[in-house]
């Protein structure tokens, strides 16, 4: 009986210090002119909650406090906007005291000359940089013919096999990069570097607690790796004298006389080409090989598109860039695939200054995670918009749409748009024209926080 009496005060005695503890911390951030909303746990606040129910967590909120409330988010107290209208005005008014806000764990993991992390003067410099090196003339005349002869390697031993397309995309996106940026160095050092990337993938959107075995902890410690790998690349290419035609290159005997980026500065810049285009590209193209195998329709068109491109050429002969530029369904298929799966959830920007937004006050140092999902399925946006439909895109390019926000907005819109677009093309060429493929089943597909399949997307693939 009495152990019974002790364990009871034990749980009733928690129970009072959590609805304390939850309390507090909601009085604590109870400024006047701040949004409604809640602010969980102190320190972890809302996070859990949001990393394991995501969408449903949003629309718990919305459906409590509206489109405009108040969270405690990845370590930060945060204003989440669900409104198509803020969230335009959010993302085209940077100048007016609006920074990139991302969490500390992903600016602590890609450095602080990532492009993401810098504004103002230094946002325009190192975007110059990475510009130079992903325009549409370095696509066309250096970038397009290495992807091109990646991905024709790639996929070329895939007949009569078990694929985890999860797997060999994450492969490719990583590996085509890799190649672009260091070319004859890439397959020497792609077996110590890849297994550090993907922990430091992981470790962008965690809690920013440096204690073993956490994903924040792993994904520094595979920082650390990676920018000695970086540094030992460099170090070597100077001594060698050697100009090679690759971004590395350009860095080191062009590039940096222009922009004169310092060695930290180039070493961010790398490990921003490789993180922003990894998961994208990745996922993107994993779930464009999921939807064409549940739309038959829109893989026979694609097909179609395809063959016509290669008819034309032999069979060695590589695709140029006016097949790549003349890939108009393949690209609708590509845009309605991101929209369908919201691979990108949303954006993060940071007050620098006290400011007024939809009528409320937010303070200095605040976040605003700009939450352009539920975007994606606006029935007055997109008719239909639980349908697979990539001729939607046909009729309308997405630069006429003011809420099309799957590329970021405003002056931060994705600078590797058109070379992630481009390596998806090339994928999607190589694979349809080659296989056809069938899914082995039981595979689980995760929306949130990242697209993912956990025990792989297997399928089944044979020549055409």
């Amino acid at each position: 009986m009495a152990v019974l009496i002790v364990i009871l005060g034990v749980f009733f005695g928690l129970c009072i210090l959590s609805t304390a503890l939850l309390r507090w911390n909601d009085v604590r951030y109870r400024k006047k002119g701040l949004p409604p909303g809640t602010m969980g746990w102190p320190v972890f606040g809302e996070t859990t909650e949001f990393l394991k129910q995501g969408p449903s967590f949003m629309k718990n909120q919305r459906s409590r406090y509206g489109s405009f409330f108040k969270s405690h988010l990845l370590g930060c107290p945060t204003i989440v906007s669900m409104d198509p209208e803020v969230n335009r005005y959010i993302l085209v008014n940077e100048a007016k005291g609006l920074v990139p806000g991302y969490p500390q764990s992903m600016l602590d993991i890609l450095g602080k000359c990532n492009i993401a992390a810098v504004h103002g003067s230094a946002h325009k410099h190192m975007r110059g940089a990475l510009l130079a090196l992903i325009s549409p003339t370095m696509i066309k005349q250096q970038l397009l013919p290495k992807i091109d002869d990646f991905m024709r390697s790639h996929l070329s031993n895939w007949d009569n096999k078990n694929i985890d397309i999860q797997e060999k995309s994450k492969e490719m996106a990583f590996l085509s990069s890799l190649r672009q940026i260091a070319s004859n160095e890439a397959s020497s050092i792609s077996q110590a570097f890849m297994p550090e990337f993907f922990k430091l993938v992981l470790g962008t959107l965690s809690l920013p607690i440096n204690l073993p075995n956490t994903n924040y902890h792993r994904g520094f410690q595979a920082r650390k790796n990676i920018t000695s790998l970086l540094r030992k690349l460099v170090e070597e290419r100077r001594a060698s004298g050697e100009t090679q035609n690759d971004m590395l290159g350009f860095l080191i005997n062009g590039g940096e006389k222009k922009f004169n980026l310092s060695d930290e500065e180039m070493i961010d810049l790398i490990i921003t080409i490789l993180y922003s285009g990894y998961e994208t590209v990745s996922t993107t193209s994993m779930m464009a090989v999921k939807y064409l195998h549940d739309h038959p329709k829109v893989l026979e068109e694609l097909r179609k598109e395809h063959v016509a491109i290669r008819e034309k050429k032999r069979p060695e002969d590589p695709i140029d860039y006016n097949d790549y530029k003349s890939m108009c369904f393949t690209r609708a298929v590509i845009y309605e695939t991101s929209r369908m799966a919201t691979i990108v959830n949303g954006v993060l920007r940071k007050t620098t200054n006290d400011m007024e937004i939809n009528g409320f006050v937010i303070p200095e140092g605040w976040r605003i995670y700009v939450y352009t999902r539920e975007i994606n399925y606006d029935p007055h946006l997109y008719p239909d918009p639980l349908t697979f439909n990539p001729w939607r895109w046909l009729d309308k390019g997405p630069e006429y749409q003011n809420y099309f926000f799957i590329f970021g907005g405003g002056t931060r819109q994705c600078p590797g748009k058109e070379l992630g677009l481009a390596e998806i093309s090339t994928f999607l060429h190589y694979f349809v024209t080659r296989y056809n493929w069938k899914e082995m089943g039981g595979d689980e597909l995760m929306k949130f926080p990242r697209v993912e399949a956990p025990n792989g997307l297997q399928i089944r693939v044979s020549s055409n």
